[in-house]
């Protein structure tokens, strides 16, 4: 409330501090944007606040994590009230006019009827922008698909070749491909030079993220960077493989998955 700053927080509760009910020492610090409820109170001459929100938000969003900091400065320093809340976090926002949305697909494991909900509401928050939407969607039973929704819809199969040209046809400045299931993921890795070649630029998740998330191997490293635990894990192409590694590499009891999909 005290800097006009906006944050994503994390929040579970059922219920909120009634503001008009406030002693007149008291003051709110947080308000939520969406509803105008309270999300947090201050002391006006004591060191006490607190907040109605997760701010150690793991594993995100962090935007609130600051709070932690504020706090240890107010005990080292031994502050009698609470310092002004500056924490800025400068928006990042990428300009473009036209964005390519690679659908849902057919409904299967991986790219079921949850991404033909998240990619109709990527939509419907495109236009909100003012931005112009391609769809690519060879399913025509699906929401993302509905007139009036995208600006353009190309009902053609999400392929490298397919995705390609319409790309070249269209000229988006942008392309999202976490809205579309496992087929657009594998899609996405596999024209991502292409891609660059002709200046689409992939918003969101990028594709290295992508690949270091659907690679166990690579998933596997990038936890040990971090010192983050993870359980060993080893990939086999046939049962003789597959045992040897139960056998002598992990040992027994192990779990055997047929594959792993991000979708």
């Amino acid at each position: 409330v005290r800097s006009k700053q906006c944050y994503i927080t994390t929040q579970n509760h059922g219920y909120v501090v009634d503001e008009d009910t406030l002693p007149s020492q008291w003051s709110p610090l947080f308000t939520n944007a969406n509803d105008q409820t309270n999300e947090g109170i201050y002391h006006k001459t004591k060191p006490f606040f607190s907040v109605q929100f997760h701010p150690e938000s793991c594993p995100g969003p962090q935007d609130t994590e600051f709070l932690f900091d504020t706090f240890i400065n107010m005990c080292v320093n031994k502050l009698s009230v609470l310092p002004p809340v500056d924490h800025v976090i400068e928006p990042v926002r990428v300009k473009v006019n036209k964005v390519l949305i690679l659908g849902s697909g057919g409904l299967s494991i991986g790219q079921a009827g949850e991404f033909d909900y998240s990619g109709s509401q990527c939509i419907k928050a495109l236009k909100e922008e003012g931005i112009s939407t391609v769809l690519i969607n060879p399913n025509i039973a699906t929401i993302q698909t509905s007139k009036g929704l995208a600006d353009k819809v190309y009902f053609l199969p999400v392929t490298p070749e397919f995705v390609i040209k319409v790309v070249k046809r269209e000229k988006p400045d942008g392309i999202l491909v976490t809205f579309g299931g496992q087929t657009a993921l594998n899609c996405a890795i596999k024209i991502e030079d292409q891609l660059k070649e002709l200046n689409c630029r992939v918003l969101g998740t990028p594709i290295s993220a992508i690949q270091n998330t659907e690679d166990r191997e690579l998933f596997a490293e990038k936890l040990a960077e971090i010192n983050e635990k993870c359980a060993v894990s080893a990939a086999a192409t046939s049962v003789e493989e597959a045992v040897d590694v139960a056998k002598n590499r992990i040992g027994y009891p192990v779990i055997v998955r047929a594959a792993f999909t991000l979708g």
